[in-house]
């Protein structure tokens, strides 16, 4: 049995669009490619779209042969080697499946992350007992104690990305609903919870508003979903989206565009800052 490959570092994905972008500039198909490496179109294809490690004799070689500079070439080994290091997510590799490793990848990469959430306070708001109860009631809560404890902990990690030096924007859009649905039996929990979000407001980098029942359906009331905005040119705008079992990566410019139109329709009739917390005190309130 092969042994289980991790999901890409986003590294890989950029230097993976690279090197096709370079094959194609030198004018070459994939099997030209192959056949001066000897192997099949196959293995090209897989290190150009980051579905295998990038094989660094086989980057060598292909550089060369798109004719790249000796001192371009050392220098995209260089990336390559560090691309392939596994992230510090990997050490969660237990109980992170493999559809939500690239999403782990890419949130520590984005420069821009947007999202939409119609049921809880996002995973990277939350607290730690607001989301030990959320997974308890859902969907790793048949796991036993010890996989929900690692759970939570991968989910504190993953917020370490909102203190660190050089933060990504974070634009949340929660709807109502989330405010109004208890986690736990215990009222603390959700006051905490309110308390985080309220904090995290007064961050420059942090916007949250709230999708109102009173101001009736909006666009993106089918599933949640995450906007991702990279610095690489080579990585263009992607979109997040998952179903009880999966998700979906999406990269194409229709499906990206059609997102972040709803994103920007949604932004617009949500609350303003004043209001958010307005919200978030009265129901603070209430628990």
């Amino acid at each position: 049995m092969s042994e289980r490959r991790a999901a890409p570092t986003v590294g890989q994905v950029v230097l993976g669009r690279r090197l096709q972008e370079l094959r194609e500039a030198a004018g070459l198909k994939r099997e030209e490619a192959a056949r001066v490496l000897r192997v099949a179109p196959a293995t090209v294809r897989r290190m150009e779209m980051a579905e295998v490690a990038l094989k660094i004799p086989y980057v060598q070689v292909l550089l060369t042969t798109y004719g790249v500079a000796e001192r371009d070439v050392a220098a995209f080994v260089a990336l390559a080697e560090d691309a392939n290091q596994p992230g510090w997510w990997q050490r969660y590799h237990d109980v992170l499946p493999d559809w939500f490793s690239l999403y782990v990848s890419l949130e520590g990469a984005a420069q821009v992350i947007r999202q939409y959430e119609p049921h809880y306070v996002p995973g990277m708001l939350q607290t730690e007992e607001y989301a030990r109860a959320v997974l308890e009631a859902g969907t790793v809560g048949h796991r036993g104690p010890e996989s929900i404890e690692r759970h939570v902990s991968l989910r504190m990690a993953r917020q370490k990305l909102l203190t660190r030096a050089d933060p990504p924007r974070l634009w949340v859009i929660m709807d109502e609903t989330a405010l109004r649905r208890p986690v736990s039996v215990r009222p603390e929990v959700m006051r905490q919870q309110f308390d985080r979000l309220l904090d995290v407001m007064d961050r420059d980098h942090v916007t949250l508003q709230v999708a109102e029942f009173e101001a009736g359906p909006h666009p993106g009331t089918y599933a949640p979903f995450v906007l991702f905005r990279f610095v690489e040119p080579e990585l263009p705008d992607m979109v997040y989206t998952e179903y009880l079992t999966g998700a979906l990566y999406l990269d194409s410019e229709r499906e990206v565009v059609t997102h972040l139109e709803v994103l920007d329709r949604m932004a617009a009739h949500a609350t303003h800052a004043d209001r958010t917390r307005e919200l978030l005190r009265e129901y603070r309130e209430k628990f």
